[in-house]
């Protein structure tokens, strides 16, 4: 692989599984210098190993490339900064921040506890906050800076995982917020929808494989669910390139990507509109919507679009 991020200083959260860990050896490879953070906690953010950071920070050696281990929780604002912190005394500066950090924690909402909720929502959306409100003011400095924020199909379509959902769609509305605002300081901000066989999905299946089931999930989605069970190091290109001088205007953008697909996802926007002159008119009265909507607006709406 061409080391075109020779010099560069980039940290991966949650780099010591499945999509993380491959991110942070493709980084590696292409020349950066790796942060490798992983705090070892299990699927529901609980418990605690140094041994996959470490085991990453080794395969990077052996390979050749220049990495160091953080074990900190980027659900704790100051463990964050020292995570950052560890890249600039290590390595003098931080160009590339991989927002990966997360756990799964309970399916459906009966199942949540504000304990849990507050967990996953701490480590995704959370968490990614606390990365970028240190980095960022290094990359403001130096002028330079990419971000990358890891988001899921979960958040336009998900089945079951409430607080996981809702982390992943903050996370996004999130990176749209950051891009705007640093855009001037030569700082882009985009996020991918990665999928590949991880941790998570043995027990995720037999998880979809009981809402399928219940008549929960089609069985067209379940079976889209399996088919992503490949090699997350498929997954890394997309990243990498999201690093070269060819994206240096891309900025705002949420990419899906895994085994050969890659897309992009639309901004939200206003698909049907109903209007009025409220000044001339006055307001939609409750009675007229009851005629209008149903055949306008809600015309095509009968069925939720993922099942």
């Amino acid at each position: 692989m061409d080391k075109f991020l020779d010099g560069k200083v980039a940290i991966v959260t949650g780099a010591g599984r499945g999509i993380g860990r491959a991110e942070a050896v493709a980084l590696a490879e292409a020349g950066a210098s790796v942060i490798v953070n992983d705090p070892g906690v299990d699927l529901e953010g609980l418990g605690g190993s140094h041994e996959p950071a470490d085991e990453v920070v080794q395969e990077i050696v052996r390979q050749g490339g220049k990495a160091v281990a953080n074990y900190e929780s980027v659900a704790d604002f100051d463990g964050a900064g020292r995570i950052v912190q560890q890249a600039i005394d290590t390595y003098g500066r931080i160009d590339i921040l991989v927002n990966n950090a997360g756990i799964i924690g309970p399916d459906l909402l009966e199942e949540h506890g504000p304990e849990e909720y507050e967990r996953v929502i701490g480590i995704h959306l959370t968490g990614t906050f606390n990365m970028c409100r240190h980095a960022v003011p290094h990359m403001k400095a130096q002028r330079y800076g990419r971000i990358i924020n890891t988001v899921s199909n979960a958040w336009n379509l998900p089945t079951g995982l409430s607080a996981y959902a809702a982390a992943k769609g903050g996370t996004v509305s999130l990176t749209w917020a950051l891009a705007i605002e640093l855009q001037s300081f030569g700082i882009t901000v985009n996020a991918i929808a990665p999928f590949g066989a991880s941790r998570g999905h043995g027990p995720g299946m037999a998880r979809e494989q009981k809402k399928a089931e219940a008549g929960l999930m089609s069985g067209d989605r379940l079976n889209k669910t399996a088919g992503r069970l490949v090699d997350p190091a498929y997954s890394t290109p997309t990243l990498l390139f999201l690093l070269t001088p060819e994206a240096d205007e891309i900025n705002g953008c949420i990419l899906r990507n895994g085994a050969g697909k890659i897309s992009r996802f639309s901004h939200p926007e206003e698909t049907s509109v109903l209007w009025r002159d409220h000044e001339k008119d006055g307001p939609w009265t409750v009675d007229e919507l009851r005629k209008l909507l149903p055949n306008t607006l809600f015309a095509n709406s009968k069925k939720a679009p993922h099942l």
